[in-house]
């Protein structure tokens, strides 16, 4: 007598909602980056396309095709930017929509892969990354119908999830690690938190009310974010009830710190590769009703082909971006075997990542203030939309869009001119007068002439307190010159 085998749990619903939660992610990323692209790399943008591709190519000759894939070789006129952008928000929208999901999510790949290779610095965020490597997985976990049927897993499709389980590991097992390996002092004493608030790129207005949390409490909430980033991922693959423990905790966190900062779509991302913990029978009844699951499972006789290619394949993956977790514990730091070469050459498919943020806490906020003047004795700041500027207007939400020059001009706090070309590119197209530079500012006190020369100002930010005279949400106290004074003549040197 033949015992039935028992069915290997379905994910029916997990693939359904998942297609459409990257759907949105890539929605928000091409829609964010649409508004702003002209501005950042554009004609008459900071980093023009063009001059970036131009320069590699005399650098790298042929290989720069390799080490910047993307269909910006062909043309890269401020009109083909945007029209990349638009189709990327067209294909997110086929993909919420359930059209081909398994074609789009290769299409939304391929597409922000050649955007994300020639914007840089704008783009060189680990959530675009993750991004990439999201979406890259998903071309294999999601079906490839025009009607899918999102009950139907294949082997193929079962790999993949496996892969993109790997994948939440990596993310938030790295994150812990890399702030215990970094030795930074802040994490190892468990007052990182007493930093973070209002050090964060881009704080929420709620950050300035976690600010005030006494200092007895900060190590706790630090503890527990550690046992959540180094333990529950442990258990991604532990039976059903311990999985969905660990997911709701990975969850949980990612909601906790989108309460408090605008982290663009990377806390969305991460709570989108959480869905895939769930099988069906974890879902509502009402959701697997409407998909009319069935609870018979048809076994399918898989190609030859696919065995032996897949699980190679996989396998290649692992040991792949099992790299940069190795390099976090100091192993491996120097080897030249195939895999750290095949690496090395993948590297620009930005699909084979390591992860970990906030590795060092910024214990101080440094900002820099852009002013502009005709005579040099009147000086007028720029204002931008969403960093500190002004000490009475409170932080604002703008995630899961990010405003990408307002990011960077916080990273380049954190070093010299030097180190940041672009910044000195923004300087000029200000004294140039750029619509399209201009554009990605709030506001500009020079709006019917350029100014004759501009200069970068340092101050060190902190957040009020509780019981500070007056209204202010910020309070600050200069700290020199970032950049001194230029004209468009030494600006352009």
């Amino acid at each position: 007598m033949l015992v039935p085998q028992p069915a290997p749990p379905s994910f029916a619903v997990s693939r359904w909602v998942f297609a459409r939660a990257l759907g949105a992610i890539f929605f928000f990323a091409f829609a964010s980056l649409g508004l702003q692209i002209r501005g950042l790399i554009g004609e008459r943008g900071i980093v023009p396309v063009r001059e970036f591709l131009n320069a590699a190519y005399s650098q790298l000759g042929p290989a720069a095709f390799w080490k910047m894939p993307s269909v910006c070789w062909v043309y890269a006129g401020d009109g083909f930017l945007v029209t990349l952008c638009a189709l990327g928000v067209a294909l997110s929208i086929a993909l919420i929509w359930g059209f081909r999901p398994s074609l789009c999510a290769a299409l939304l790949w391929l597409l922000y892969l050649s955007l994300a290779s020639v914007c840089s610095p704008f783009l060189d965020f680990q959530w675009d990354g993750l991004l990439l490597e999201t979406g890259f997985l998903a071309i294999f976990f999601l079906p490839y119908g025009r009607r899918p049927n999102w009950r139907r897993m294949t082997f193929l499709s079962r790999i993949a999830l496996w892969l993109l389980w790997w994948l939440l590991f990596r993310l938030m097992f790295e994150s812990g690690v890399v702030k215990l390996a970094s030795h930074d002092p802040a994490w190892r004493s468990l007052s990182a938190l007493d930093f973070h608030f209002e050090t964060q790129p881009l704080p929420l207005w709620t950050a300035w009310f976690a600010n005030q949390l006494p200092h007895w409490l900060t190590p706790f909430l630090t503890l527990a974010m550690f046992a959540i980033e180094l333990v529950a991922p442990f258990f991604i693959v532990a039976p059903r009830r311990l999985r969905h423990i660990a997911a709701w905790s990975l969850i949980g966190l990612q909601i906790v710190i989108l309460l408090t900062g605008n982290y663009a779509f990377f806390n969305l991302l991460t709570i989108a590769l959480c869905i895939p913990l769930f099988e069906d029978a974890a879902w509502p009844s009402r959701l697997r009703g409407r998909m009319k699951l069935s609870v018979t499972f048809n076994a399918r006789r898989r190609p030859l082909w696919v065995t032996p290619v897949a699980v190679p394949l996989a396998c290649f993956i692992v040991m792949l971006t099992s790299l940069p977790l190795f390099a976090d514990f100091g192993w491996f730091q120097e080897s030249t075997g195939w895999v750290t070469s095949a690496g090395r050459a993948l590297a620009p498919l930005r699909s084979f990542n390591g992860y970990g943020l906030f590795a060092v806490m910024t214990t101080s906020r440094r900002e820099i203030v852009i002013e502009g003047s005709d005579d040099g004795v009147l000086w007028r700041e720029y204002d931008f939309s969403w960093k500190p500027g002004e000490l009475d207007e409170g932080p604002g939400l703008v995630a899961p869009f990010q405003p990408r020059l307002d990011w960077q001009m916080w990273f380049a706090a954190l070093s010299s001119p030097e180190q940041n070309p672009w910044f000195v590119r923004l300087l000029q197209r200000l004294l140039e007068g750029s619509p399209e530079v201009v554009g990605l500012l709030r506001r500009n006190p020079f709006s019917d002439h350029p100014p004759r020369i501009v200069r970068a100002v340092f101050y060190d930010y902190h957040f009020t307190r509780f019981g500070d005279p007056g209204s202010a949400w910020w309070k600050r106290e200069p700290l020199g010159l970032y950049y001194p004074a230029a004209s468009l003549k030494s600006a352009g040197q």
